[in-house]
């Protein structure tokens, strides 16, 4: 409660100000881990019906899952660390241990003492041993990424070690793990709030007069500008910000010129539609955000209609996407249904939405990539659970008759999806941002 109150205090109008130092980050990291582990984590094994869960790294390579449960002051694992849950359900009950050398934070304290029993992996087998479980979930996947963090090299020991009885209770830990890493706390979603509201107060501001000098300005400066704007806050991005500018003069480009062809330092001029592609790392938790904004010409007060209605457009695309948002439905299911619907109101969608949260790309469902409208096998196979976080990025192209081409409206935003249904985690951009601000017109 402490810890929250301190939060609650820092949250106040400035970035800087609401941002946490060090101490205080770590103390929150740690506190929604004890959440997480204790109430959280025996959930998820009782959903995955997997009643004991082994988690083997080693220092500079984490299984990725592994990352996410390091205490706050470690940065990584150390030497081998090994990890053991183990629910008892009959008895309400989770044991966490660490096969390692030290206490693997507060959270979970060693279990092995290596004056008794030197080797570390006899130690694991005493401890499976003890418990007798029903399964063994380890950390590998086909189409997970995420949830394929056991090497071969710890594989091939472990088995070696595990004694046959145990060695058919061996299974892939891969909806464990991928729930662990998509399922969002109240406590979590209490921050993403302020995540997503930092992300967009950075845009506001690169996406103004204060950054952008039209004629001057180029897309690589506003988009180092963004780096270095997140630097000075403390914080970190998980990717590179891109900036790409969208013009009367511009041929449209395909889907490939979006992500990776891009024209570097494009100089911004007025009349230019700019996009953004940017997000942040805080508190282990990550956002992704693309926004639009338009450079105002002499004597314009606002965007071109033609322009605003494009913008809306795009957020028809997302309603119809997150109106098929329902629980057990699967991604690609999620997918063609939305595409179906947007295309039937005469859009022109393609759908791109992954899950977010402890990782930018993270694991859960995903619904579409912009190579892969048909569906994803595998990771779009997966189904909709609640208390899950979503990038919902999409596009839909648009004939602007007065440019004599179309562009694409190029959204991105963080929702969320509980109990109760679908909603933004911090709203969505329906009205482009304006360079310079719109300003009350003088009076004669």
């Amino acid at each position: 409660m402490r810890t929250l109150i301190l939060f609650l205090l820092f949250t106040i109008h400035l970035n800087a100000q609401r941002i946490l130092p060090e101490q205080q980050r770590a103390q929150v990291v740690d506190e929604i881990l004890s959440d997480r582990f204790n109430n959280l984590l025996p959930q998820l094994m009782d959903r995955a019906k997997i009643d004991m869960w082994v988690i083997i790294s080693r220092e500079y390579n984490e299984d990725p899952v592994l990352k996410t449960m390091l205490p706050a002051t470690w940065l990584n694992a150390r030497r081998r660390t090994i990890l053991v849950f183990y629910r008892d359900k009959e008895n309400n009950s989770i044991d966490k241990l660490a096969v390692a050398r030290y206490n693997f934070g507060e959270n979970i304290l060693s279990a092995w003492d290596k004056d008794k029993e030197p080797n570390q992996w006899k130690r694991l087998i005493q401890l499976i041993d003890e418990r007798n479980p029903k399964t063994i979930g380890l950390n590998y996947s086909k189409h997970f990424n995420i949830a394929d963090g056991i090497d071969k090299t710890d594989y091939d020991e472990f088995m070696s070690f595990l004694p046959k009885k145990h060695q058919l209770k061996v299974v892939s830990a891969q909806k464990l793990a991928t729930s662990w890493i998509e399922t969002r706390t109240d406590r979590e979603m209490m921050l993403y709030s302020q995540l997503v509201d930092i992300t967009h107060d950075i845009i506001a501001e690169a996406f103004s007069e204060k950054v952008i000098t039209p004629g001057v300005t180029t897309t690589t400066d506003v988009e180092w500008w963004m780096r270095d704007r997140v630097t000075k806050l403390g914080l970190e991005t998980w990717f590179h910000p891109t900036v790409d500018v969208q013009r009367s003069s511009n041929q449209n480009k395909d889907h490939l010129y979006a992500f990776s062809d891009r024209p570097n330092d494009m100089i911004i001029l007025p009349g230019d539609l700019i996009h953004c592609d940017f997000g942040i790392t805080y508190l282990r938790l990550n956002t992704d955000c693309q926004e639009l904004a338009y450079v105002l010409q002499p004597n314009e007060n606002d965007a071109p209609i033609y322009l605003r209605k494009a913008l809306f457009k795009g957020n028809q695309v997302q309603d119809f996407l997150t109106n098929n948002f329902e629980v057990g439905r699967s991604g690609n299911a999620i997918l063609l249904q939305s595409l179906n619907d947007a295309r039937n109101a005469g859009l022109k969608p393609s759908i791109y939405t992954h899950p977010l949260g402890s990782y930018g790309h993270s694991s859960g469902p995903t619904i579409g990539m912009w190579d892969a409208q048909g569906g994803v096998p595998g990771n779009g196979d997966y189904p909709l659970y609640p208390n899950t976080v979503y990038a919902i990025e999409l596009n839909t192209t648009v004939v602007i008759p007065e440019w004599q081409r179309e562009i694409r409206i190029m959204l991105e935003e963080a929702g969320y999806f509980g109990e109760k249904g679908f909603r933004y985690v911090n709203g969505r951009q329906t009205q482009l941002l304006l360079i310079p601000r719109k300003k009350q017109q003088l009076g004669n």
